[in-house]
């Protein structure tokens, strides 16, 4: 298998997941579907990536079929080559579909509904197989997308979109229940999800952990949350429980004035950069332990479970 297209390492990868590409011929079967990703304009680094991902994509008998006019396709839409690019290290297998039928029509579909071009094209470069499937299936998941109230002019509904895609009807189902279960009602599961889609994509283990620690440990109301879905897809070690948890540190030594709110955009949108030099300048001088505070709580909820952390542990 080994030619000037793939590294050694990668040759031993591909051969360890599917072995009966050793049976293949390199010269008549392998090589012309290697030649036909470097035309694209994939690097050796792309293409021994891809190849070590997907071998099952290239092992496909029509790879040399639908390769070119997917590529085509794409080029065609996308108007870029770096975008097609993009697009294929996305999704490998994307050059074994016929594109007219598993997506021109999709395509269309979203454009008759107000979805703008600008927004198709962005999303299939980054997340092309949101489109890939057949027009009756994808028919109905746009209807269903629409009905929770999401609007065709956001890119938001393209993600809407993605997010109902990635999962069975079964566990879209059980995510549901957990939220129901925390006490949201089903119109206020759908304005939190038309706001960010993304928060029915988290495991179920996630979104159980995360509610449990802003209800319990934090006191957040649900509304609170409903109004700022995006927390459910942070990471609870990295950033909600360390930063939440010496935001209640400074807020018990009294330096959170009264009228003074938690700011969500300081204390958990900010990176992690940004945050540590705004959480030091802001209460360097009132508490200088905090940086060693933070540390403290960030090594232990990443040793540690939520369920534990509570709020005689913050100090």
């Amino acid at each position: 298998m080994n030619c000037c297209y793939v590294t050694n390492q990668s040759s031993s990868q591909v051969i360890c997941r599917h072995p009966r590409i050793l049976l293949c011929d390199p010269e008549k079967t392998l090589l012309p579907k290697f030649q036909i990703l470097k035309s694209i304009g994939l690097s050796r680094t792309d293409l021994n990536a891809i190849v070590t991902a997907t071998p099952q994509a290239i092992m496909r008998s029509k790879f040399k079929d639908t390769a070119p006019p997917c590529v085509d396709y794409l080029r065609t839409v996308l108007g870029s080559r770096d975008l097609v690019i993009s697009a294929i290290k996305r999704f490998p297998l994307a050059l074994t579909y016929d594109l007219q039928v598993y997506a021109a029509e999709n395509i269309q579909m979203l454009l008759e509904v107000g979805v703008s071009y600008s927004t198709i094209q962005a999303v299939l470069a980054r997340q092309p197989r949101t489109f890939f499937t057949s027009a009756d299936t994808f028919r109905k998941v746009v209807k269903d997308v629409m009905e929770m109230g999401c609007n065709p002019k956001k890119v938001r509904f393209l993600m809407a979109i993605h997010a109902l895609r990635s999962m069975s009807k079964s566990t879209w189902g059980k995510k549901l229940a957990i939220y129901k279960k925390w006490g949201w009602s089903k119109d206020e599961i759908f304005i939190a999800f038309e706001r960010y889609p993304g928060l029915m994509m988290s495991s179920e283990d996630k979104i159980v952990r995360m509610l449990d620690f802003l209800v319990n440990t934090m006191g957040w109301e649900m509304s609170y949350i409903v109004q700022r879905p995006i927390v459910i897809c942070f990471s609870l070690e990295k950033r909600v429980i360390p930063r939440c948890l010496v935001y209640q540190y400074v807020a018990e030594k009294g330096l959170i004035k009264e009228n003074e709110d938690f700011c969500f955009t300081k204390w958990l949108m900010y990176s992690e950069t940004k945050f540590l030099n705004w959480a030091m300048k802001r209460y360097e001088d009132e508490a200088p332990e905090i940086l060693k505070l933070y540390r403290k709580h960030l090594n232990e909820a990443n040793g540690s479970s939520t369920s534990i952390l509570r709020k005689r542990d913050v100090i």
